[in-house]
């Protein structure tokens, strides 16, 4: 009889995994505090909507910044190693801003800068436990690991933690801090359990050969195999400006990753302006308080489960292609929904339908990347991903926050709609370069 746990976690992704999807889930359960206690604390400090939406954009702007040279270090170096130092870092900036709330001497700029700092930290923490995946699943059981990577995300980071980070802060600022703090100290004991194979400056030869495993219970199989189109890959060294046009060559090049890249790029223009003040939005346009902000958020997450336990038999009838022009579509009716309506119960369930979207198309994104990156770029590669994921946000955040300032709180989401509307047109034919690996 298949036991409760096989189902979840067959015993093929190996222990190495488990130890890692244990870490995951806790960090993202810290994650998901913090999500919501980070604007409400910066909305506390004060209500200048400039103010607030760049509570968003020092969320959004470090992995810009930082965002291709995490992959080059994840790329080099040991990649545990890496997230158990940045988590470390990370730790330490919350214990401060702790001290700092405990001790009332917090205001807004230094409150804006521990985010920041913190923001910083998980560039280098996220760029390299996302390449431990497929270090240490086989290609095919990818769709599973990451499966069960996301649900943890959408019920820990959207479901359950922002409605108690916002509860937390009701309580008290400093209590959801606390616990992220405690949360990513225990990540990082469960992820120093994960033993590696070895990874770095290889030849395509030895990339596409069989690794090592990581776990005497995984099993020792091929990596992901290069696309034979997305021309040379990196393997005998080089500076790191070098390294890094490496990937951007080979992202260029290879049609799936390509289109995904700047699909997210577009479409985080618009999601950045309208997301970046929808504290404020939930707030005053619709009249909810710190909770209800927080459970918004939770609707989000429900919606997320719903594409998971949908997303398998929709990939079988749907292509991708298919599949992301429905993705678009629904985001754009989204931002035309918000900026319509003012009754909580309508946008909830606009939130459910949009977190549906979101989870199947951030899973179909990460699945086909790292089935069609080599192990020796999977680092920058997705560091170029991130890029084009924050510069789209950032650039989006100081746009809503300029348009809230002087239009109102829905001028951000009229704008996301006909940007968003745009978009779909102009991007439209190139989605058929997405297609089942």
């Amino acid at each position: 009889m298949i036991t409760v746990m096989e189902r979840v976690l067959p015993a093929r992704l190996g222990t190495g995994f488990r130890w890692l999807l244990a870490s995951s889930w806790l960090t993202n359960l810290g994650d998901g505090l913090a999500a919501a206690a980070g604007p409400l604390l910066i909305a506390t400090l004060t209500r200048d909507p400039l103010l607030i939406s760049l509570s968003a954009l020092v969320s959004w702007a470090p992995p810009l910044l930082f965002g291709l040279y995490a992959g080059v270090l994840s790329d080099r170096h040991n990649r545990r190693t890496i997230v158990l130092a940045a988590n470390a870092a990370r730790a330490v900036v919350l214990a401060v801003l702790v001290v700092l709330l405990l001790t009332g001497t917090l205001t807004v700029t230094t409150a804006l800068i521990a985010l920041s700092l913190r923001s910083v930290a998980e560039v280098f923490a996220d760029n390299a436990t996302s390449t431990l995946t497929p270090m240490l699943v086989a290609r095919d059981d990818l769709t599973v690991a990451n499966a069960r990577l996301g649900t943890g995300f959408i019920t820990l980071n959207q479901l359950a933690g922002p409605p108690v980070g916002a509860a937390l802060i009701g309580l008290g600022l400093t209590w959801p801090f606390a616990g992220q703090l405690l949360l990513v100290l225990a990540g990082m004991v469960l992820v120093s359990r994960v033993t590696l194979p070895p990874h770095g400056r290889r030849t395509l030869a030895a990339e596409t050969g069989p690794h090592p495993a990581a776990d005497p219970a995984a099993d020792a199989t091929p990596g992901p195999a290069a696309d034979p189109t997305a021309g040379p890959v990196a393997g005998s060294g080089g500076g790191v400006v070098r390294e890094l046009l490496d990937a951007f060559r080979w992202t260029i090049r290879h049609a799936a990753v390509r289109t995904l890249a700047l699909t997210i790029l577009i479409f985080n223009f618009t999601f950045g302006a309208a997301w970046s003040v929808l504290v404020l939005y939930t707030q005053e346009q619709l009249g909810l308080g710190p909770i209800g902000f927080g459970l918004m958020t939770t609707i989000s997450g429900i919606g997320g489960l719903i594409g998971t336990s949908l997303y398998g038999a929709i990939t079988r009838k749907v292509s991708l292609g298919a599949l992301m022009r429905i993705g678009l579509v629904i985001e754009t009716l989204t931002h035309l929904g918000l900026a319509l309506t003012h009754s909580p119960w309508v946008a909830g369930g606009i939130f459910l339908v949009f977190g549906a979207h979101a989870f199947i198309w951030g899973t179909t994104s990460v699945t086909v990347r790292q089935r069609a990156v080599p192990q020796e770029l999977q680092g920058r590669v997705g560091s170029v991903n991130t890029i084009c994921v924050y510069f789209g946000l950032v650039v989006g955040s100081l746009i809503g926050g300029t348009l809230a300032t002087h239009l109102g709180v829905a001028a951000p989401f009229w704008f996301a709609f006909a940007g968003s509307a745009a978009f779909v047109v102009l991007l439209w034919r190139q989605l058929l370069h997405i297609a089942h690996d």
